[in-house]
Order: structure tokens, then C-alpha cells, then sequence
């Protein structure tokens, strides 16, 4: 299975745009849209939805988020992988980071895992 993405919130509406602009077969919601998390649904929330539709998580949360993920491990949960946005990544790469996961990998390879773009 081709590892499906979730945009926080706080990330650009034109990163989902540009990703699917690439290759529309690439499953990306954000934070937000119609299949997605209404806009301001708490962390912990969010890494509920994640662990259920099986998706990754992409976010530049990394003061928060990391507590709440280990909140979550702590009551049993999972996910299907946390990328955390480095401060200062471009567009760009940040987009060039997200094809690559999808072409390159399989979705039950980022089970629990938490990396870094780029």
C-alpha cells in the first residue's frame, strides 16, 4: 500500500496542491478538507484519525507534537509515520520529500516512525 499523507493545518494549502499537481493518484488530504479532521482538532485528535485511516502525518509541530505522540504510545497507539518539517525547509524540498515517500516506499514501512524532512 502506497503510504497516504495528512497536512496539518498549519501547513500551506499549496503544498496538497503542488503534490497532487504532480501525480493526482498521491492520497493527501490537509487538516481540514472535506475527508479530513475539521480545522483546530487538538493533537491528540489528530493522531487518533491518523492511526485509523492509516495515514502520515506531515507537520512542523515539533513543540507540541512530540509529547502528544508520546501520550499516545503510552495508551496503546499508533501511527503510520510522523514527518516533521525542519525550520527553514523549502517548498520545495519539502515537496520533492513527499514523492519520494510515495514512490519509494510502502505505507507499513513508516508504522511508528518519526523522521525528519529533509
Amino acid at each position: 500500500m502506497n503510504v497516504r499523507f495528512l497536512l496539518d493545518e498549519n501547513l500551506s494549502p499549496s503544498l496538497k496542491q503542488a503534490v497532487s499537481r504532480y501525480n493526482p493518484a498521491i492520497d493527501v488530504l490537509r487538516v481540514g478538507d472535506e475527508d479530513a479532521p475539521p480545522l483546530g482538532t487538538l493533537d491528540p485528535d489528530i493522531l487518533t484519525f491518523l492511526e485509523q485511516s492509516q495515514r502520515a502525518l506531515i507537520t512542523d509541530n515539533r513543540r507540541s507534537m512530540p509529547a502528544h505522540i508520546a501520550t499516545h504510545y503510552s495508551t496503546g497507539g499508533e501511527h503510520w509515520g510522523i514527518f516533521l518539517i525542519r525550520a527553514g525547509t523549502s517548498m520545495r524540498d519539502t515537496i520533492e520529500a513527499l514523492i519520494l515517500l510515495w514512490e519509494a516506499s510502502d505505507a507499513e514501512e513508516w508504522r511508528n516512525v518519526i523522521r525528519w524532512i529533509p
